[in-house]
Protein backbone atom coordinates (compact mmCIF):
# COMPACT_ATOMS: atom_id res chain seq x y z
CA UNK A 1 0.00 0.00 0.00
CA UNK A 2 2.54 2.16 1.23
CA UNK A 3 4.28 1.97 -2.54
CA UNK A 4 0.85 2.71 -4.17
CA UNK A 5 0.94 5.73 -2.00
CA UNK A 6 4.78 6.92 -3.59
CA UNK A 7 3.24 6.49 -6.98
CA UNK A 8 0.47 8.19 -6.94
CA UNK A 9 1.74 11.21 -4.75
CA UNK A 10 5.01 11.28 -7.47
CA UNK A 11 2.45 11.66 -10.29
CA UNK A 12 0.13 14.03 -8.54
CA UNK A 13 3.87 16.43 -8.02
CA UNK A 14 4.89 15.99 -11.52
CA UNK A 15 1.66 16.58 -13.27
CA UNK A 16 1.36 19.92 -10.81
CA UNK A 17 4.79 21.08 -12.10
CA UNK A 18 4.15 19.73 -15.86
CA UNK A 19 0.48 20.69 -16.25
CA UNK A 20 0.25 23.45 -13.57
CA UNK A 21 -3.10 24.67 -12.28
CA UNK A 22 -4.87 27.19 -10.35
CA UNK A 23 -7.23 26.53 -7.90
CA UNK A 24 -10.21 29.18 -7.09
CA UNK A 25 -9.18 28.51 -3.47
CA UNK A 26 -5.71 30.48 -4.06
CA UNK A 27 -6.32 32.76 -7.32
CA UNK A 28 -3.43 34.27 -8.61
CA UNK A 29 -0.70 31.08 -7.59
CA UNK A 30 -0.73 28.31 -9.58
CA UNK A 31 0.98 24.65 -8.77
CA UNK A 32 4.33 25.25 -10.72
CA UNK A 33 4.88 28.70 -8.40
CA UNK A 34 4.00 26.48 -4.91
CA UNK A 35 6.42 24.41 -6.17
CA UNK A 36 9.32 26.86 -6.98
CA UNK A 37 8.36 27.98 -3.57
CA UNK A 38 9.33 24.46 -1.67
CA UNK A 39 11.91 24.35 -3.53
CA UNK A 40 13.22 27.32 -2.66
CA UNK A 41 13.20 26.14 0.98
CA UNK A 42 15.18 22.78 0.21
CA UNK A 43 17.73 24.38 -1.60
CA UNK A 44 18.31 26.68 1.20
CA UNK A 45 18.62 23.73 3.83
CA UNK A 46 20.81 22.02 2.16
CA UNK A 47 22.91 24.95 1.51
CA UNK A 48 22.40 25.51 5.79
CA UNK A 49 23.80 21.79 5.62
CA UNK A 50 26.60 22.45 3.62
CA UNK A 51 25.76 19.80 1.14
CA UNK A 52 25.72 19.47 -2.40
CA UNK A 53 22.53 21.90 -3.74
CA UNK A 54 22.69 20.83 -7.05
CA UNK A 55 23.87 24.29 -8.61
CA UNK A 56 25.78 24.07 -11.85
CA UNK A 57 28.16 26.22 -14.02
CA UNK A 58 25.59 25.97 -16.70
CA UNK A 59 22.87 27.62 -14.63
CA UNK A 60 25.27 30.92 -14.92
CA UNK A 61 25.21 30.84 -18.73
CA UNK A 62 21.39 30.09 -19.07
CA UNK A 63 20.73 32.64 -16.51
CA UNK A 64 22.81 35.04 -18.61
CA UNK A 65 20.85 34.17 -21.55
CA UNK A 66 17.50 34.10 -20.04
CA UNK A 67 18.61 37.46 -18.53
CA UNK A 68 19.20 38.40 -22.17
CA UNK A 69 15.42 37.48 -23.41
CA UNK A 70 14.22 40.20 -20.48
CA UNK A 71 16.27 43.00 -21.45
CA UNK A 72 15.85 42.97 -24.64
CA UNK A 73 12.21 42.55 -24.09
CA UNK A 74 12.39 45.84 -22.15
CA UNK A 75 14.46 47.05 -24.70
CA UNK A 76 11.73 46.72 -27.28
CA UNK A 77 9.50 47.87 -24.85
CA UNK A 78 10.98 51.62 -23.78
CA UNK A 79 11.87 52.09 -27.53
CA UNK A 80 8.42 50.98 -28.91
CA UNK A 81 6.51 52.58 -25.96
CA UNK A 82 4.63 49.38 -25.33
CA UNK A 83 2.79 47.68 -22.10
CA UNK A 84 3.50 44.46 -23.58
CA UNK A 85 5.51 42.31 -21.16
CA UNK A 86 4.95 38.93 -22.66
CA UNK A 87 8.46 38.29 -22.11
CA UNK A 88 9.65 40.63 -19.89
CA UNK A 89 10.39 38.18 -16.85
CA UNK A 90 11.38 35.75 -18.61
CA UNK A 91 14.31 35.17 -16.81
CA UNK A 92 12.39 35.12 -13.25
CA UNK A 93 9.85 32.14 -15.06
CA UNK A 94 13.20 30.26 -16.19
CA UNK A 95 14.06 30.36 -12.52
CA UNK A 96 10.62 29.70 -11.31
CA UNK A 97 10.58 26.74 -13.58
CA UNK A 98 13.92 25.94 -12.20
CA UNK A 99 12.77 25.72 -8.38
CA UNK A 100 9.63 23.50 -9.39
CA UNK A 101 12.01 20.98 -11.00
CA UNK A 102 14.26 21.09 -8.18
CA UNK A 103 11.34 20.37 -6.01
CA UNK A 104 10.20 17.43 -8.00
CA UNK A 105 13.80 15.69 -8.52
CA UNK A 106 13.76 16.31 -4.75
CA UNK A 107 10.80 14.35 -3.73
CA UNK A 108 11.74 11.24 -6.39
CA UNK A 109 15.53 10.83 -4.67
CA UNK A 110 13.51 10.68 -1.57
CA UNK A 111 10.85 8.45 -2.28
CA UNK A 112 12.61 5.95 -4.53
CA UNK A 113 16.07 6.43 -3.12
CA UNK A 114 17.28 7.10 -6.59
CA UNK A 115 16.59 9.43 -9.20
CA UNK A 116 17.73 9.23 -13.13
CA UNK A 117 16.53 9.76 -16.60
CA UNK A 118 14.62 7.08 -17.15
CA UNK A 119 12.96 7.50 -13.83
CA UNK A 120 12.22 11.29 -15.12
CA UNK A 121 10.92 10.06 -18.49
CA UNK A 122 8.69 7.61 -16.87
CA UNK A 123 7.41 9.94 -14.54
CA UNK A 124 6.43 12.35 -17.36
CA UNK A 125 4.81 9.54 -19.48
CA UNK A 126 2.51 8.08 -16.77
CA UNK A 127 1.64 11.86 -16.34
CA UNK A 128 0.97 12.23 -20.11
CA UNK A 129 -1.36 9.01 -20.13
CA UNK A 130 -3.13 10.24 -17.32
CA UNK A 131 -4.07 13.44 -18.22
CA UNK A 132 -4.93 11.88 -21.63
CA UNK A 133 -7.41 9.58 -20.00
CA UNK A 134 -8.52 12.45 -17.38
CA UNK A 135 -9.29 14.07 -20.50
CA UNK A 136 -11.26 11.34 -22.55
CA UNK A 137 -13.56 10.36 -19.16
CA UNK A 138 -14.59 14.32 -18.58
CA UNK A 139 -15.74 14.63 -22.73
CA UNK A 140 -17.78 10.53 -22.29
CA UNK A 141 -19.09 11.94 -18.34
CA UNK A 142 -20.47 15.30 -17.37
CA UNK A 143 -20.43 15.45 -13.85
CA UNK A 144 -16.71 14.83 -13.55
CA UNK A 145 -16.18 17.92 -16.23
CA UNK A 146 -18.41 20.00 -13.77
CA UNK A 147 -16.48 18.63 -10.57
CA UNK A 148 -13.06 19.85 -12.06
CA UNK A 149 -14.53 23.39 -13.19
CA UNK A 150 -15.71 23.91 -9.81
CA UNK A 151 -11.74 23.81 -8.16
CA UNK A 152 -9.50 24.69 -11.10
CA UNK A 153 -9.20 28.24 -12.17
CA UNK A 154 -9.14 28.55 -16.16
CA UNK A 155 -10.96 24.99 -17.51
CA UNK A 156 -14.45 25.87 -18.00
CA UNK A 157 -13.66 27.99 -20.82
CA UNK A 158 -12.44 24.75 -22.94
CA UNK A 159 -15.76 23.82 -23.16
CA UNK A 160 -16.92 26.84 -24.71
CA UNK A 161 -14.65 26.68 -27.49
CA UNK A 162 -15.65 26.30 -30.96
CA UNK A 163 -13.69 23.47 -31.60
CA UNK A 164 -14.83 22.09 -28.03
CA UNK A 165 -11.37 20.16 -28.21
CA UNK A 166 -10.81 18.03 -24.86
CA UNK A 167 -8.76 19.08 -22.26
CA UNK A 168 -7.19 17.27 -18.83
CA UNK A 169 -6.48 19.23 -15.73
CA UNK A 170 -4.62 21.96 -16.82
CA UNK A 171 -3.60 20.18 -19.93
CA UNK A 172 -5.08 21.91 -22.97
CA UNK A 173 -4.22 23.11 -26.39
CA UNK A 174 -1.17 23.40 -27.88
CA UNK A 175 0.95 24.19 -24.32
CA UNK A 176 -0.19 20.46 -23.85
CA UNK A 177 0.35 19.28 -27.61
CA UNK A 178 4.43 20.09 -27.35
CA UNK A 179 4.83 18.22 -23.77
CA UNK A 180 3.01 15.08 -25.03
CA UNK A 181 5.28 15.45 -28.29
CA UNK A 182 8.31 15.60 -25.77
CA UNK A 183 7.39 12.77 -23.89
CA UNK A 184 6.52 10.68 -27.13
CA UNK A 185 9.81 11.40 -28.68
CA UNK A 186 10.88 9.91 -24.67
CA UNK A 187 9.04 6.90 -25.59
CA UNK A 188 10.47 6.34 -29.03
CA UNK A 189 13.73 6.38 -27.75
CA UNK A 190 13.38 3.77 -25.17
CA UNK A 191 11.59 1.51 -27.07
CA UNK A 192 14.54 2.33 -29.86
CA UNK A 193 16.58 0.01 -26.38
CA UNK A 194 14.12 -2.65 -27.02
CA UNK A 195 17.07 -4.86 -26.07
CA UNK A 196 16.98 -3.51 -22.55
CA UNK A 197 13.52 -3.77 -21.96
CA UNK A 198 11.34 -6.90 -20.44
CA UNK A 199 7.67 -7.92 -22.65
CA UNK A 200 5.83 -5.77 -20.08
CA UNK A 201 7.66 -2.80 -20.08
CA UNK A 202 7.26 -2.96 -23.85
CA UNK A 203 3.54 -3.24 -23.63
CA UNK A 204 3.60 -1.00 -21.36
CA UNK A 205 5.48 1.89 -23.18
CA UNK A 206 3.65 0.87 -26.58
CA UNK A 207 0.30 1.30 -24.76
CA UNK A 208 1.51 4.49 -23.42
CA UNK A 209 2.43 5.83 -26.81
CA UNK A 210 -0.55 4.74 -28.24
CA UNK A 211 -2.51 6.67 -25.81
CA UNK A 212 -0.31 9.65 -25.94
CA UNK A 213 -0.73 9.57 -29.81
CA UNK A 214 -4.73 8.90 -30.29
CA UNK A 215 -6.25 11.02 -27.46
CA UNK A 216 -3.15 13.93 -27.31
CA UNK A 217 -3.73 14.47 -31.07
CA UNK A 218 -7.98 14.81 -29.78
CA UNK A 219 -6.63 17.37 -27.53
CA UNK A 220 -3.99 19.23 -29.89
CA UNK A 221 -3.07 18.35 -33.48
CA UNK A 222 0.84 19.14 -32.20
CA UNK A 223 1.15 16.37 -30.57
CA UNK A 224 1.69 14.57 -34.19
CA UNK A 225 5.28 16.72 -34.22
CA UNK A 226 6.09 14.74 -31.19
CA UNK A 227 4.34 11.41 -32.13
CA UNK A 228 5.82 11.27 -36.04
CA UNK A 229 9.30 12.55 -34.88
CA UNK A 230 9.41 9.17 -32.62
CA UNK A 231 7.96 7.25 -34.92
CA UNK A 232 10.85 7.82 -37.62
CA UNK A 233 13.46 7.91 -35.06
CA UNK A 234 12.02 4.26 -33.84
CA UNK A 235 11.83 2.83 -37.30
CA UNK A 236 15.39 3.81 -38.62
CA UNK A 237 17.13 2.29 -34.64
CA UNK A 238 15.17 -0.81 -34.93
CA UNK A 239 16.29 -1.49 -38.81
CA UNK A 240 12.48 -1.70 -39.30
CA UNK A 241 13.04 -2.70 -43.46
CA UNK A 242 16.48 -4.63 -42.47
CA UNK A 243 16.79 -8.30 -42.41
CA UNK A 244 19.28 -7.86 -39.36
CA UNK A 245 16.58 -6.79 -37.21
CA UNK A 246 17.31 -8.79 -32.93
CA UNK A 247 14.54 -10.87 -31.77
CA UNK A 248 13.80 -8.14 -29.13
CA UNK A 249 12.99 -5.28 -32.20
CA UNK A 250 11.39 -8.19 -33.86
CA UNK A 251 9.10 -9.10 -31.06
CA UNK A 252 8.92 -5.35 -30.55
CA UNK A 253 7.40 -4.80 -33.21
CA UNK A 254 5.02 -7.89 -33.26
CA UNK A 255 3.96 -6.61 -30.26
CA UNK A 256 2.61 -3.10 -31.59
CA UNK A 257 1.01 -4.95 -34.74
CA UNK A 258 -1.08 -7.61 -32.29
CA UNK A 259 -2.07 -4.21 -30.15
CA UNK A 260 -2.81 -2.65 -33.27
CA UNK A 261 -5.18 -5.89 -34.30
CA UNK A 262 -7.30 -5.63 -31.58
CA UNK A 263 -7.16 -1.05 -30.95
CA UNK A 264 -8.49 -0.44 -34.66
CA UNK A 265 -11.53 -2.59 -34.72
CA UNK A 266 -12.40 -1.19 -31.74
CA UNK A 267 -11.59 2.69 -33.29
CA UNK A 268 -13.71 1.48 -36.22
CA UNK A 269 -16.65 -0.14 -34.01
CA UNK A 270 -16.52 3.48 -32.11
CA UNK A 271 -16.50 5.75 -34.99
CA UNK A 272 -19.41 4.55 -37.34
CA UNK A 273 -21.65 4.29 -33.67
CA UNK A 274 -20.52 6.54 -31.36
CA UNK A 275 -21.06 10.57 -32.45
CA UNK A 276 -19.09 12.02 -29.61
CA UNK A 277 -15.74 9.87 -30.78
CA UNK A 278 -16.54 10.35 -34.50
CA UNK A 279 -16.10 13.98 -33.84
CA UNK A 280 -12.90 13.85 -31.54
CA UNK A 281 -11.13 11.34 -33.58
CA UNK A 282 -11.99 13.66 -37.30
CA UNK A 283 -10.81 16.81 -35.28
CA UNK A 284 -7.68 15.00 -34.27
CA UNK A 285 -6.30 13.07 -37.09
CA UNK A 286 -8.39 16.02 -39.38
CA UNK A 287 -5.16 15.65 -42.45
CA UNK A 288 -5.44 11.72 -42.61
CA UNK A 289 -9.01 11.93 -43.14
CA UNK A 290 -9.37 14.69 -45.87
CA UNK A 291 -5.75 12.79 -47.50
CA UNK A 292 -7.79 9.45 -47.42
CA UNK A 293 -11.11 11.50 -48.68
CA UNK A 294 -9.84 14.17 -51.05
CA UNK A 295 -6.27 13.14 -51.65
CA UNK A 296 -4.90 16.01 -50.04
CA UNK A 297 -3.35 16.74 -47.05
CA UNK A 298 -5.56 19.65 -45.42
CA UNK A 299 -6.72 20.83 -41.80
CA UNK A 300 -8.56 23.99 -40.66
CA UNK A 301 -5.72 25.24 -38.62
CA UNK A 302 -2.87 24.79 -41.21
CA UNK A 303 -4.94 26.69 -43.94
CA UNK A 304 -5.44 29.41 -41.36
CA UNK A 305 -1.83 29.33 -40.47
CA UNK A 306 -0.91 29.23 -44.34
CA UNK A 307 -3.16 31.81 -45.37
CA UNK A 308 -3.72 34.54 -42.89
CA UNK A 309 -0.42 34.58 -40.25
CA UNK A 310 2.45 34.25 -42.47
CA UNK A 311 3.01 38.20 -41.82
CA UNK A 312 6.33 39.69 -42.40
CA UNK A 313 7.77 43.06 -40.99
CA UNK A 314 8.29 46.25 -43.56
CA UNK A 315 11.03 47.97 -42.23
CA UNK A 316 14.43 47.37 -40.43
CA UNK A 317 13.45 48.54 -37.53
CA UNK A 318 10.97 45.74 -36.57
CA UNK A 319 13.13 43.01 -38.10
CA UNK A 320 15.87 44.11 -35.44
CA UNK A 321 14.07 44.86 -32.17
CA UNK A 322 10.74 44.11 -32.98
CA UNK A 323 7.55 46.38 -32.70
CA UNK A 324 7.06 45.77 -29.00
CA UNK A 325 4.07 43.59 -29.15
CA UNK A 326 3.28 40.00 -28.23
CA UNK A 327 -0.28 40.06 -27.60
CA UNK A 328 -3.44 41.70 -29.18
CA UNK A 329 -2.78 45.54 -28.50
CA UNK A 330 -6.15 45.83 -28.32
CA UNK A 331 -6.91 42.80 -25.67
CA UNK A 332 -9.86 43.68 -23.29
CA UNK A 333 -7.72 42.46 -20.42
CA UNK A 334 -4.64 44.33 -20.90
CA UNK A 335 -5.55 47.16 -23.45
CA UNK A 336 -2.74 49.76 -24.98
CA UNK A 337 -4.81 53.06 -24.96
CA UNK A 338 -2.51 54.61 -27.49
CA UNK A 339 -2.43 51.68 -29.88
CA UNK A 340 -4.33 53.13 -33.04
CA UNK A 341 -3.56 50.57 -35.59
CA UNK A 342 -4.74 47.79 -37.36
CA UNK A 343 -7.78 45.82 -35.49
CA UNK A 344 -6.53 41.94 -34.61
CA UNK A 345 -8.47 38.89 -33.88
CA UNK A 346 -5.83 37.26 -32.38
CA UNK A 347 -2.45 38.57 -31.65
CA UNK A 348 -0.34 41.53 -32.83
CA UNK A 349 -0.25 41.23 -37.21
CA UNK A 350 -2.80 37.69 -36.40
CA UNK A 351 -0.19 35.51 -36.38
CA UNK A 352 -0.16 33.05 -34.25
CA UNK A 353 3.32 31.08 -35.65
CA UNK A 354 5.80 31.41 -32.97
CA UNK A 355 8.98 33.08 -34.88
CA UNK A 356 6.89 35.60 -36.43
CA UNK A 357 5.60 36.36 -32.58
CA UNK A 358 9.04 36.73 -31.61
CA UNK A 359 10.20 38.90 -34.50
CA UNK A 360 7.63 41.35 -34.07
CA UNK A 361 7.59 41.10 -30.13
CA UNK A 362 11.56 42.07 -30.16
CA UNK A 363 12.88 41.34 -33.37
CA UNK A 364 15.89 38.97 -35.13
CA UNK A 365 17.87 39.75 -31.48
CA UNK A 366 16.07 38.66 -29.37
CA UNK A 367 14.27 35.73 -31.67
CA UNK A 368 17.86 34.17 -31.49
CA UNK A 369 18.77 34.56 -28.22
CA UNK A 370 15.81 32.78 -27.53
CA UNK A 371 16.95 29.92 -30.20
CA UNK A 372 20.51 29.84 -28.48
CA UNK A 373 18.62 29.90 -24.82
CA UNK A 374 16.99 26.41 -25.65
CA UNK A 375 19.88 25.18 -27.39
CA UNK A 376 21.90 25.81 -24.41
CA UNK A 377 19.41 24.08 -22.19
CA UNK A 378 19.50 20.92 -24.25
CA UNK A 379 23.39 20.90 -24.73
CA UNK A 380 23.53 21.07 -20.89
CA UNK A 381 21.32 18.07 -21.01
CA UNK A 382 23.36 16.12 -22.99
CA UNK A 383 26.81 17.23 -21.60
CA UNK A 384 25.45 15.43 -18.25
CA UNK A 385 23.64 12.30 -19.89
CA UNK A 386 26.18 11.34 -23.28
CA UNK A 387 23.93 8.18 -23.60
CA UNK A 388 19.98 10.11 -23.98
CA UNK A 389 22.09 12.56 -26.21
CA UNK A 390 19.59 11.73 -29.06
CA UNK A 391 16.44 11.53 -27.10
CA UNK A 392 17.67 15.57 -25.99
CA UNK A 393 18.28 16.58 -29.66
CA UNK A 394 14.76 14.77 -30.32
CA UNK A 395 13.05 17.10 -27.98
CA UNK A 396 15.32 20.44 -28.98
CA UNK A 397 13.97 20.08 -32.52
CA UNK A 398 10.10 19.42 -31.16
CA UNK A 399 10.62 22.92 -29.73
CA UNK A 400 12.29 24.25 -32.88
CA UNK A 401 9.52 22.63 -35.05
CA UNK A 402 7.07 23.60 -32.49
CA UNK A 403 7.89 27.41 -33.22
CA UNK A 404 6.32 27.28 -36.54
CA UNK A 405 3.40 27.12 -35.24
CA UNK A 406 3.04 28.48 -31.81
CA UNK A 407 5.00 30.53 -29.21
CA UNK A 408 4.95 28.11 -26.05
CA UNK A 409 8.53 26.60 -25.48
CA UNK A 410 9.21 23.34 -23.61
CA UNK A 411 12.31 24.59 -21.06
CA UNK A 412 10.43 22.84 -18.14
CA UNK A 413 11.12 19.28 -19.81
CA UNK A 414 15.14 20.27 -19.92
CA UNK A 415 14.68 21.87 -16.65
CA UNK A 416 14.13 18.44 -14.96
CA UNK A 417 17.06 17.04 -15.82
CA UNK A 418 19.42 20.53 -15.19
CA UNK A 419 18.62 20.27 -11.46
CA UNK A 420 20.39 16.63 -10.98
CA UNK A 421 22.97 17.54 -8.34
CA UNK A 422 26.24 16.11 -8.56
CA UNK A 423 25.52 13.69 -6.27
CA UNK A 424 22.70 12.10 -8.63
CA UNK A 425 24.43 12.75 -11.81
CA UNK A 426 27.66 10.11 -10.10
CA UNK A 427 24.37 7.48 -9.21
CA UNK A 428 23.01 8.32 -12.18
CA UNK A 429 26.75 6.94 -14.02
CA UNK A 430 26.64 3.88 -11.66
CA UNK A 431 23.44 2.87 -12.70
CA UNK A 432 24.27 3.90 -16.63
CA UNK A 433 20.83 2.73 -18.87
CA UNK A 434 19.75 0.91 -16.07
CA UNK A 435 16.28 -0.16 -16.55
CA UNK A 436 13.79 1.25 -13.91
CA UNK A 437 11.06 -1.32 -14.61
CA UNK A 438 7.41 -0.28 -15.23
CA UNK A 439 6.51 3.32 -15.60
CA UNK A 440 6.95 3.35 -11.81
CA UNK A 441 9.16 0.66 -11.18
Amino acid sequence: MYKYLIHIISVILTSFYFFPIETVFLPGVNTKMALAGIGLLILGKRLAQRRDAGINKDFFVLSLLALGISLISLLTMTINNTPDTSFLTYFVSMWVWMGGAYTVVRWLDTAYSYVNVRLICNQLIAVCVIQCLIAWTKDVYPPLQAWVDSFVGGEAFMGNTKEARLSGIGAALDVAGLRFSAVSVMIGYILSKAEELSHKQVVTYLASFLIIAVIGNMMSRTTTVGVGLALVYWIYSTNLFSLKQNIKNQKLWLWLGGILCVVIPTFMYLYFTNDTFYKNIRFGFEGFFSLWETGKWQTSSNDILLKHMVVFPDNWVTWLLGDGYAANPLDKDNPDPYYTGPIYHGYYMGTDIGYLRYIFYFGLMGTMIFILFMWKSAWSCIKKFKDYKIMFLMILLVNYVGWLKVSTDIFLVFALFLVFSSKDKENFDEQNMTCCGTLHE
